[in-house]
């Protein structure tokens, strides 16, 4: 790449069809987490071509519908059960931490971290590690030391490969050598055993399983603890203005997850996407991408088109009909080959006229929200929700609730 490509300066991209274009074009990489290369470097995100295409052929053996039933009717309800008892039983709750800690529980299992203890000291470790992958791979919108912040990254993965990843990995390979052998066992269906019954295939080193699993643990429990609080307090303030609607909340899964693809159109995981270019690029309404340019995708701009979601494009309207051939999440979860492989098991299948809730897939984040509306969420009035300073992305540091009566 040439200095002058690299000093270029980024083209910004802030129309739906520019950004599908260019999602779409097998000639623009991948390059929002190339600050964060400790932790995501030859993960499935970061991958392009035909690595990417075999990577993902693989992992997409794991995210099945019948999988995604299994999880959503089966694990996912139990563990939210488990994870709320202690707050409801307290009243109330840190939503943050508790979108953090639940959407944790159900990532390590898609992810496929076990916790052999099950103490609420193992998980608090888990969860040390969890925030520390998170930081790694938003490095990019870090607002303090860098180089300090990749260093102790680098031993956070070091140090939670000892105490969860390795020995998980072992109990996976003696599932698998045994059903090899043709013995009858349950073997999990996560992300962990899909690499390791599929890593000579994929020649992956340790190092790449490693963080391809720390990948997924963040992934799932950032992303979606970030759609988890933000949808609460989305539909926090549409019930004060449209007190109608409470009982939807508790009782239309449908509802709430509109409630969660509105959320998440106005508030993608990240407002930016980016991506380099491998060589020339020219989209359809004529804009021109040099080679080795950066294209940032603004998120925020296009998702909020009134062209296509009307002059309240900005406003959060869980009855919002999106136009024909739109999503009604926008572009969050990206398109083309690197459209968010869970997008379906975070935030389920895109309901139809007619669609039958007793067949539907609603999504983790869906049935997480539906349960605290039925746990009587509210505002904590006395101590008002704070943002977080720590970093230049729009998140919550703090979002005191209460729970039971008087909701």
């Amino acid at each position: 790449m040439s200095t002058t490509a690299r000093e270029t300066a980024p083209i910004v991209l802030s129309t739906f069809a520019d950004a599908h274009d260019a999602y779409r074009s097998k000639d623009l990489r991948q390059a929002l987490y190339d600050a964060g290369e400790v932790v995501m470097s030859g993960v499935l995100v970061n991958l392009h071509g035909q690595e990417h295409r075999d990577r993902r052929r693989v992992e997409n053996r794991m995210f099945r519908r019948e999988v995604f039933e299994r999880y959503e009717r089966e694990l996912f309800p139990r563990v939210t059960d488990e994870t709320l008892a202690r707050y409801e039983a307290a009243g109330g709750v840190d939503l943050v931490h508790l979108g953090h800690e639940l959407m944790l529980n159900l990532a390590a299992l898609t992810a496929g971290i076990d916790r052999p203890l099950g103490t609420t000291e193992e998980t608090g470790r888990l969860y040390d590690y969890n925030a520390r992958f998170i930081e790694g791979a938003t490095m990019v919108h870090a607002t303090g030391d860098r180089e300090a912040l990749r260093t102790a990254v680098a031993q956070a993965l070091e140090d939670w490969d000892a105490e969860f990843l390795a020995p998980s990995a072992a109990r996976r390979r003696d599932l698998l050598a045994r059903e090899a052998a043709g013995e009858e066992v349950d073997v999990p269906r996560d992300v962990l055993t899909t690499l390791l019954r599929h890593a000579d295939e994929l020649d992956l080193p340790w190092e790449v399983i490693r963080r391809e699993v720390a990948f997924y643990l963040l992934a799932g429990a950032h992303t979606s603890a970030t759609a988890f609080v933000r949808t609460i307090d989305h539909l926090l303030g549409w019930l004060e203005e449209h007190p109608e609607d409470a009982g939807a909340a508790r009782t239309d899964a449908l509802f709430v997850q509109r409630a969660v693809h509105e959320t998440v159109r106005l508030n993608p995981s990240s407002p930016t996407g980016m991506r380099r270019a491998l060589a020339p690029v020219t989209l359809r309404s004529g804009v021109e991408i040099p080679e080795g340019a950066t294209v940032v995708i603004d998120l925020q701009a296009l998702n909020r088109d009134p062209e296509l979601f009307g002059p309240d494009a900005a406003e959060f309207r869980p009855h919002r009909t999106p136009p024909p051939g739109v999503a009604p999440f926008g572009l969050s979860f990206a398109a083309g080959m690197h459209v968010c492989i869970g997008q379906d098991l975070a935030a389920g299948v895109v309901a139809r006229p007619g669609t039958d809730p007793d067949e539907h897939l609603f999504g983790l984040v869906t049935g997480a929200v539906q349960r605290m509306f039925r746990a009587g969420v509210r505002r904590d009035p006395g101590h008002p929700p704070q943002r977080d300073t720590a970093t230049a992305r729009p998140y919550w540091g703090t979002y005191p609730v209460l729970l039971g009566e008087g909701a």
